[in-house]
């Protein structure tokens, strides 16, 4: 169920899903097919919100070279938005892209209901999957950070000056009501992030001793990466008999699952970690790096590709440029190209001719899991 930090309280009839009407703009530019509002990212905007607990009930797609500065879409689209919303009695209106403050108020104030952007969407995802205390730390330092500048008051009890006769006729520019308590929640939520920062240290410093301990050992490191719902958890069940958590949808798996295998003379170390998607939010990455840093300090980076995905390539490029962000652009790489049990073997051909060294494997049926083991010894064993 979406929760109320997406969507308020109170809002859709209980025991039902609330409904959502999606928002884009289709922009013809250097972007290509990975830019906001193309079908690809439409399509995982609208998995992002079932994975979220709501329902599609229509979209609204405007081709445009950019953003409307105030609106997101034009003037004409707002009025087919508003109508479309109505007739759909939808609880919320989705942006796929970031909106800026603005342009939340002023859409919202044209829609008459809740309007998000995809960065808050992920965020209420990665609050609902968080289970240890270091991902709710994290996430809830993520979603601070996107709070802080959207911060606004909510109609006349939350203006933001008083002037004239007004806080005893002090004159314009005067803080009024709003002001003042726009102040107090911006002071709360520095407060609490400032707790959480210490919280998230101090679980850094345990990580980090831990990974000291098996640099000491002498213990290789694999950190698991790819795109969300690549099948990375289900790959580390297939390579070490864990049971960690897989389920279709994604960011099922948010907390690093750390495991260990044997094989003959050489032991070494998985770590399963967080899944990426097209623009993942900054601050996600920004309250997630002590975990990434996982991927930072590994010996080698098993990336795990999706290969039923027709956009496989696509997703590759993303996923490499959220491990250059986090400063793990030089860890060598082994391409695994998974789910070949339900991709088209042209596919599978496909991705190959373009990354010939690549292995295909399927963590359902278990097929190219000893072609992988293969060359994972063969990539950390001691020269």
């Amino acid at each position: 169920m979406a929760g109320s930090w997406l969507l308020g309280s109170g809002v859709g009839a209980p025991g039902e899903r609330p409904t959502a009407v999606l928002v884009a703009v289709r922009q013809d530019d250097e972007a290509g097919d990975t830019g906001a509002g193309t079908p690809t990212s439409l399509t995982e905007l609208r998995r992002l919100t079932d994975t979220d607990g709501l329902t599609v009930a229509d979209e609204v797609v405007q081709n445009r070279n950019r953003p409307d500065p105030a609106t997101y879409v034009g003037s004409g689209k707002v009025d087919e938005l508003t109508a479309l919303t109505e007739r759909t009695h939808a609880d919320v209106v989705i942006a796929d892209g970031e909106l800026s403050p603005g342009q939340v108020r002023n859409l919202e104030e044209r829609v008459g209901v809740r309007v998000v952007d995809r960065t808050a969407l992920i965020l209420d995802i990665f609050a609902e999957h968080a289970r240890t205390s270091e991902g709710r730390v994290q996430v809830e330092l993520a979603q601070i950070a996107y709070q802080l500048p959207r911060l606004r008051g909510d109609g006349r009890a939350m203006s933001r000056v008083g002037g004239g006769r007004m806080a005893g006729g002090a004159g314009m520019g005067v803080r009024g009501p709003g002001e003042m308590r726009l102040e107090t929640q911006r002071r709360t939520l520095r407060q609490r992030a400032t707790r959480l920062r210490r919280n998230a240290s101090d679980l850094a410093r345990r990580r980090e001793r831990t990974r000291g301990r098996r640099a000491r050992n002498q213990v290789p490191s694999v950190s698991i990466t790819g795109y969300t719902n690549a099948g990375k958890s289900a790959l580390l069940n297939r390579l070490t008999g864990a049971n960690a958590e897989v389920q279709d949808v994604l960011f099922a798996t948010l907390d690093p699952t750390v495991r260990r295998i044997g094989t003959g003379e050489l032991t070494y170390t998985v770590v399963d970690t967080v899944g990426f998607v097209r623009h993942l939010p900054h601050q996600l990455v920004d309250a997630f790096r002590s975990t990434l840093e996982e991927v930072t300090r590994s010996d080698l980076t098993m990336h795990v590709v999706d290969a039923s995905a027709p956009d496989a390539l696509d997703q590759i490029t993303t996923v490499h440029g959220v491990l250059h962000e986090i400063g793990a652009g030089s860890v060598p790489e082994l391409l695994v190209l998974n789910k070949i049990d339900v991709a088209p073997p042209e596919s599978v051909l496909a991705l190959q001719r373009v990354h010939p060294e690549a292995v295909a494997v399927s963590a359902v049926t278990g097929a190219g899991i000893n072609d992988l083991r293969a060359a994972l010894a063969a990539r950390l064993a001691p020269r």
